[in-house]
């Protein structure tokens, strides 16, 4: 069986890559330009403007009122069908203008790649183009590069990589050249490999191309994004829906007036034809996804304002019902920043808080002095765990600067990964030597004679030996990351510095405890996802133990669940799709994964039907963006593959803005719910009274006092619906799930009801026009019992948008008159619809006559009949639900 790269030695790698230390030729790299290809990552083949434009016209519910357009044009009603064809291309461009954004993913992942990188080729150091790389070639890195390709390292002087973007590994990596000989190890377990897009922050080092574009780590993420598929958002879906059903039952609806009309033999064809035109205008809800767009752009503008912004319109609604949050460790829960948080001092274990440095104890100037940190413009910039140490030092006031200047460098013993220690030696101001260890406790403990304890040097016994490895041992199982420290005064610079000679007889000065620690707001946030019905997931590249200790400080997890709601990448490869979906709900921490983890991760919940959110800020969870339902990507620290990819991005990088984010979303649903359920009983009402008119061979209403109705009396009042602030408990109640849909909650069964109530008291007041009117000839007394409906119709609409500020709340509530916006576009609406009767000349465009205050009052009362019965039966829905 072939060995993997990491299992080779380095001369091996360099037989196998056909490659020498001193490098390719010139010729050779041509031969394999050819072979392999350049160094970049392929995209997906992407759709052209005009092609994403005409995709927008395959909604069935852009059909459906491209035919009302058409019919508008039909019945002579030109305005109405311009109006109807604007809303429709609007839509369309908007459409367009979302899926162009989602196509940036792949380019911002291409656009991380290193520019150039110094390759030996023919012997010499040369600077090239990273696309011009090819496997076999000899990479040389330094601090600061950009690894250009997925390389094998042949040579490493204390070298260390960033790879959290790619691993999830929160610290730098410290590279080796050594065989790896563990079985299939973790992409951040392969210290002996570098990885395309990794950052070197500290050493130097050489490495042979194994792997170029779309065959490094990074390209096989580009190949996830590439192939991951499109999901279908529970909004979509839910249109999709209701579009079909409407569409059938409109057709049905006027197809049974059409043929009952001319089995009756009232009516020619032409008329019964208009007429059933007249139905099929009643019937559709012209505005409706303009209502849902605006909608959801207005409550993206209110998450923006909360840092939460939104890339894709239907993210919105997603959020609202989110059943899981699995959410990345490192920069999201945490801050993606070492910092000390304990400190093992005089045989005493303390908070870091509760310290003040000063210069009687040596652990302090130890921490300064045995550091490579630098200052560049007042930031510190180097290895994480020890500019946390000088961080430490400056916040508490204790100058490093005047440490490092007072006791100056002279000689140093470099850190290497195999003994696990750094040393440096530092002359004192008395010219004597101060020597200055740090590292892995267990390593320097083997080194120590003596500690000191309040200033005084005691030879160290067992019982001391003990006392510290049970603190190390304690703050291990905390997930916190422990340095020990030790230090000799010598009387010269040792000649040999190697760390047999040097490090030896040392006298212990203390242990230092650093986390990345958890956001300060996140374990709130992580309790309100859990009353508002929420599972929040951690999913980390990170080791199990650091992962499960996070996970129970947020609440998470509790201690006797550390075993078994914690899995690694490794556990989960030995299950197969179908038993992870079986056991899925076990797990609430993923620790040490990979991109491909994740992907199975969030298809394991969505199989359970769950609506599943994912929030990450690497590269690596790019796939897994995608691959959710609504993906939420880092503002601050996220990368702009993560961006690309994902639904939305958190500008303050705040775990607790999601929640924010949920709320909203959840807002947005109930509001767009109202809008539906405003709408849809309003035109139930519209087509109630056209096919009775038509079954009691009455004189109808006319298309253009329907359109007038649909788009000025429903339109303005439902885009004030989606501006209603939250109702009360909203975050108390469970998500709604897949399986819901705008009709479920009673809304269905409302339309209905609602629906034919409007059109049982239109129905009414045009029945007691003819049978009592208030003038006499019988074609005035048809056009007042015809504008009276029209009157009622049009203002029983305007009083049961008051009825739709809540499912099944009562209007007389302290919320009522808080949406300003909703109270002018009644009064705006009314305004609109009055002109048509009493302004002279409209009344004519409108076949409509003038009303006397009689006439008028009856219509009001009428009108406002509909908020008193619905009152009473959303008075009885409650308390049979008590």
């Amino acid at each position: 069986m072939d060995k993997k790269i990491w299992e080779l030695t380095a001369d091996e790698v360099l037989k196998k890559e056909e490659s020498q230390r001193t490098g390719l030729s010139n010729a050779e790299v041509e031969k394999r330009t050819e072979k392999y290809g350049k160094n970049v990552l392929a995209t997906k083949g992407k759709t052209t403007l005009l092609q994403k434009f005409i995709e927008q016209f395959k909604d069935l519910m852009i059909i459906v009122l491209l035919i009302a357009a058409l019919i508008s044009v039909f019945v002579g009603e030109g305005v109405d069908a311009i109006i109807i064809l604007l809303v429709v291309v609007l839509n369309a461009i908007f459409g367009v203008f979302q899926e162009s954004k989602a196509e940036e993913a792949i380019d911002a992942l291409k656009g991380l790649a290193a520019p150039q990188a110094h390759v030996r080729r023919d012997g010499r150091v040369q600077t090239v183009k990273s696309e011009e790389i090819v496997p076999g070639d000899i990479v040389i890195l330094e601090a600061g590069d950009i690894v250009p390709a997925d390389l094998r390292l042949i040579e490493s002087a204390s070298m260390k990589m960033e790879e959290a973007a790619l691993t999830g590994e929160s610290v730098p990596v410290n590279k080796t050249i050594n065989v790896i000989e563990e079985e299939n190890p973790a992409l951040g377990d392969r210290k002996n490999m570098a990885f395309m897009n990794s950052n070197v922050t500290f050493g130097r080092g050489e490495g042979v191309v194994t792997g170029t574009g779309m065959q490094t780590e990074v390209g096989r993420i580009a190949d996830l994004i590439n192939n991951a598929e499109e999901t279908i958002t529970p909004l979509q879906q839910n249109l999709a829906k209701l579009s079909k059903t409407l569409t059938w039952l409109i057709l049905a609806i006027a197809v049974i007036v059409f043929i009952v009309g001319m089995v009756r033999g009232q009516e020619t064809i032409i008329d019964m034809l208009l007429t059933a035109i007249s139905l099929a205008v009643a019937a559709i809800p012209e505005g409706l996804p303009a209502i849902v767009t605006i909608t959801l752009a207005l409550g993206t503008q209110r998450m923006a304002k909360r840092h939460a912004i939104i890339r894709k319109l239907p993210a919105v609604e997603t959020l609202g019902s989110t059943e899981i949050i699995a959410s990345d460790k490192t920069g999201t829960l945490t801050q993606n920043k070492m910092t000390v948080e304990k400190v093992f001092i005089d045989n005493q274990l303390l908070d870091s808080k509760d310290l003040t440095p000063d210069a009687n104890h040596k652990l302090y100037d130890l921490m300064i002095l045995n550091n490579d940190t630098k200052k560049i413009d007042s930031e510190l910039v180097g290895d994480p765990t020890e500019t946390a140490l000088i961080a430490f030092n400056d916040e508490k006031d204790y100058t490093t600067d005047h440490v490092i200047s007072q006791y100056p460098r002279v000689a140093e013993v470099p850190f290497d990964s195999e003994r696990k220690l750094m040393s440096t030696v530092n002359k004192l101001t008395d010219g004597k030597y101060l020597l200055t260890v740090k590292g892995a406790p267990d390593e320097l403990l083997k080194r120590t004679t003596s500690y000191v304890v309040n200033g005084e040097i005691l030879p160290m016994d067992e019982a001391e030996l003990r006392q510290i490895r049970d603190t190390n041992h304690e703050l291990a199982t905390q997930a916190i990351r422990v340095l020990g420290f030790a230090y000799q005064v010598l009387d010269e610079v040792p000649t040999v510095l190697e760390s047999d000679a040097v490090e030896k007889d040392l006298i212990f000065a203390g242990l230092i405890g650093m986390i990345d620690p958890e956001r300060v707001e996140v374990a709130q946030a992580v309790q309100e996802a859990h009353e508002a019905g929420i599972r929040t997931l951690m999913i980390t590249g990170d080791h199990r133990d650091t992962a499960g200790a996070i996970a129970k400080r947020l609440g998470m997890i509790t201690d006797a669940e550390i075993d078994t709601a914690v899995i690694t990448g490794a556990e989960l490869d030995q299950q197969t799709d179908a038993e992870l979906a079986k056991n899925v709900e076990d797990y609430v921490v993923y620790a040490r994964v990979a991109p491909e983890h994740k992907v199975r991760i969030v298809n394991a919940w969505q199989k359970k039907g769950k609506i599943v959110a994912m929030t990450g800020d690497g590269v690596n969870d790019a796939p897994s963006l995608k691959q959710a339902d609504i993906g939420i990507a880092m503002g601050i620290t996220g990368t702009e593959v993560s961006k690309g990819a994902s639904d939305m991005v958190l500008a303050d990088d705040n775990f607790a803005t999601i929640v924010v984010a949920v709320e909203e979303g959840r807002k947005v649903f109930a509001n767009i719910q109202k809008a539906i359920q405003y709408l849809l009983s309003a035109n139930l009402g519209e087509v109630l009274t056209l096919f009775v008119m038509t079954m009691m061979g009455w004189q109808i209403l006319a298309p253009v006092h329907i359109l007038w109705i649909n788009l000025v009396t429903d339109t303005f009042p439902a885009i004030a619906l989606g501006l209603e602030p939250a109702e009360k408990n909203i975050m108390k109640q469970k998500p709604r799930g897949k399986k819901s849909s705008f009709l479920s909650g009673g809304v269905s069964s409302n339309i209905i009801y609602q629906g034919l109530l409007e059109g049982i008291i239109t129905l009414f007041v045009y029945a007691m026009a003819l049978r009592f009117p208030d003038h006499a000839g019988e074609a005035q007394i048809h056009a007042d019992a015809l504008t009276m409906a029209f009157a009622t119709l049009g203002l029983i609409q305007l009083f049961h948008a008051f009825n739709s500020k809540s499912i099944h709340g009562s209007i007389f509530s302290a919320t009522t008159l808080k949406n300003k916006f909703f109270n002018w576009s009644i009064l705006v609406s009314f305004i609109l619809l009055a002109m048509t009767i009493v302004v002279p000349g409209l009344n004519d465009l409108f076949h409509v006559s003038n009303l006397n205050l009689h006439q008028w009052t009856i219509v009001i009362l009428s009108s406002i009949s509909m908020i008193v019965i619905v009152e009473v039966v959303k008075l009885i829905q409650r308390s049979l639900k008590k």
